[in-house]
């Protein structure tokens, strides 16, 4: 096992929600819902107060809320309470989301001006195609802007109605400007994805719940692929999923670090990578 780096960390896949909606997401995972499938003990079911002080112990210097809509009507209300977020918490990045709906071009926009610099997008829970119509006039804001989005697309841990790396090879396609964050590395897709994020140099991947012993058990990261994770070192960031996750945060550091792909690269997708995409 070799030692966690001594190094300031920002955890690009966090989410902090309103006290309500985190309730609603405990409750899904306590049920082991179809779209886990299997036990999922929240490891840090705490207050707000004391999750933020759990992650500024643990190094993290930087983090974002990730609230995502799954309902009309729903991203606005979302997007006011991480701005409040991100001002009352001075690690916060400020993040947003949006959801197919009239107007949501126009509150994505309204995002942007007011400094969001992170968006989340869950297709899975929120089971929309990324080629929604209500969308089209959506993506080429984040186009413009060059905001990255952080986009549960992948397949895991369960398949979504539209989930798959089909959806965001044709997304790219049409909006090749989007700067997309890969969440959980697209597992269990993890070669597809690595593909796409070659072929398109404003990909990149997170790491969230990626080399974990929970994850190792039913959806291993192909070892014939580490040569392609190294190469791809300045654009893998790294998040946990905090604090949905049924193990130690040090746990999720740990693995990146036990991957034993260098000092440089550890630390480069532990803190510089975000640092540099997400301007910190």
């Amino acid at each position: 096992m070799e030692p966690l780096p001594d190094a300031p960390i920002i955890d690009v896949h966090t989410h902090f929600m309103p006290q309500r909606v985190l309730d609603k997401v405990w409750a899904y995972f306590d049920s082991a819902g179809p779209l886990t499938g299997r036990p999922w003990p929240i490891t840090y079911r705490t207050d707000e107060g004391e999750r933020l002080a759990t992650l500024r112990a643990l190094g993290v210097r930087a983090f974002p809320s990730l609230n995502y809509a799954h309902r009309p009507g729903m991203a606005q209300w979302l997007n006011d309470w991480s701005t409040d977020f991100a001002a009352r918490v001075p690690e916060a990045i400020h993040s947003a989301t949006f959801y197919p709906e009239p107007g949501a071009a126009e509150y994505t926009q309204a995002a942007v001006d007011a400094g969001a610099r992170i968006f989340k997008v869950h297709v899975q829970v929120g089971d929309y195609p990324l080629d929604d119509p209500r969308l089209d006039d959506v993506w080429p804001v984040l186009e413009r802007s060059r905001t990255p989005i952080v986009m549960h697309a992948g397949n895991g841990p369960a398949p979504g109605r539209f989930t798959g790396p089909a959806a965001v090879r044709d997304l790219l396609e049409r909006h090749p400007r989007l700067v997309l964050v890969i969440a959980h590395m697209g597992m269990p897709d993890y070669g597809d994805f690595l593909d796409i994020a070659r072929a398109h140099p404003d990909v990149h991947l997170d790491t969230t719940m990626a080399f974990t012993d929970f994850t190792e058990a039913l959806t291993p990261f192909p070892t014939d692929r580490l040569d392609d994770l190294a190469e791809l070192g300045d654009r893998v960031l790294f998040g946990s999923d905090f604090p949905n996750i049924p193990y130690r945060y040090e746990h999720a550091m740990q693995v990146i670090t036990d991957l034993g792909l260098g000092d440089d690269w550890t630390r480069a997708v532990l803190h510089d990578n975000a640092a540099r995409l997400l301007g910190e």
